[in-house]
């Protein structure tokens, strides 16, 4: 599986990973809901199970997907400044570039 962080993501991510306690957790990102082959994501702290792949990203965070949610290939971890500061996650190998 594939996944990307962006550099604005991956400063606000550490910055989270840097104060949590627990050094085991690991970014879990999953598919709040789908629809077609559209789906809407979220992410948590977590740690994997026997049902989860670790990837590592090229700006050294680990992310949990789980091994067999198709929607989770490709998915890109994004944060944005304008027109809401937040973090966005898409797949836009999938089609999805975001919520709607």
């Amino acid at each position: 599986m594939k996944c990307k962080i962006t550099r604005n993501a991956a400063k606000k991510l550490n910055e989270v990973l840097e104060q949590e306690e627990d050094k085991t957790l690991k970014l879990r990102v999953y598919v709040t809901h789908k629809h077609g082959s559209h789906a809407h994501y979220g992410m948590a702290l977590d740690v994997p199970t026997e049902n989860d792949l670790v990837v590592s990203t090229d700006k050294g965070i680990d992310l949990i997907l789980q091994k067999d949610e198709e929607l989770l290939d490709g998915v890109v971890v994004d944060y944005l400044y304008m027109p809401e500061e937040g973090y966005v996650i898409s797949n836009p190998s999938k089609g999805n570039h975001g919520d709607h």
